[in-house]
């Protein structure tokens, strides 16, 4: 299989995977990216066994809503379920890097308020240490400089990302050249940046399933085995 059939294969998986569990008020968060809109795609065919989703971008809450999917602002639900979103890089603990569609901070903002998070990728995306995936970081436009400056103390190379606007306003500076063996303490420490809105670490709340997509099928790991 090619990259986009293991992607819409892990897609159908989480399908599978939530199904027993959907009920007419179970809310869903959903996760931006190529991934997730396959699952996006998939969710469409059980559209009436639930009540509807929150998205983690304008994009996804637009795909959703052609799939005549009810998206909900997430301050208008108690909780959410389930999350299911892809990543850039997942280590064994289930600890990820996000934010290649420059979504981190909605993700991160629907990942903390879901029961069960569901990570989605092919297996392009396992690795042993976090880091040759360069980490987004979503920046106030004037902090740029600053905490540019501040992640080179690190030890990782800022890049701005050209042309490149958040849903929230703000701008993503990529940084490269990291090896992540502490993800939770690097993430605690780029978010102490005066300036960051937040990085693409999911560390401190990593997901629990990750359905992985390889050659020899589906893969269904938990951050617990």
């Amino acid at each position: 299989m090619n990259q986009d059939e293991l992607k819409q294969a892990v897609a159908k998986a989480a399908l599978e995977y939530i199904k027993p569990h959907l009920q007419t008020d179970t809310i869903l968060g959903i996760g931006t990216g190529s991934t997730a809109n396959y699952f996006i795609d998939a969710l469409a065919e059980v559209r009436t066994q639930f009540e509807g989703a929150v998205a983690s971008s304008e994009a996804s809450a637009e795909r959703l809503k052609k799939h005549n999917i009810p998206v909900y602002e997430l301050n208008a639900v108690s909780g959410l379920e389930f999350y299911i979103d892809g990543a850039d890089e997942t280590n064994p603990r289930l600890e990820l890097i996000k934010g290649g569609g420059a979504a981190l901070t909605r993700e991160k903002i629907v990942a903390a308020n879901a029961k069960t998070f569901i990570c989605i990728a092919d297996e392009s995306k396992w690795v042993g240490v976090l880091g040759d995936f360069p980490l987004p970081i979503e920046v106030i436009p004037m902090a740029r400089s600053y905490v540019a400056r501040e992640l080179v103390k690190l030890g990782g190379d800022p890049v701005y990302r050209e042309g490149c606007v958040t849903d929230n306003g703000n701008i993503i500076l990529d940084v490269f050249n990291l090896r992540i063996l502490e993800p939770v303490k690097l993430e605690q420490q780029i978010n102490q940046i005066t300036g960051v809105v937040t990085n693409g670490l999911f560390a401190m709340r990593p997901a629990d399933v990750l359905l992985l997509g390889s050659q020899e099928g589906v893969k269904t790991i938990k951050a617990n085995d």
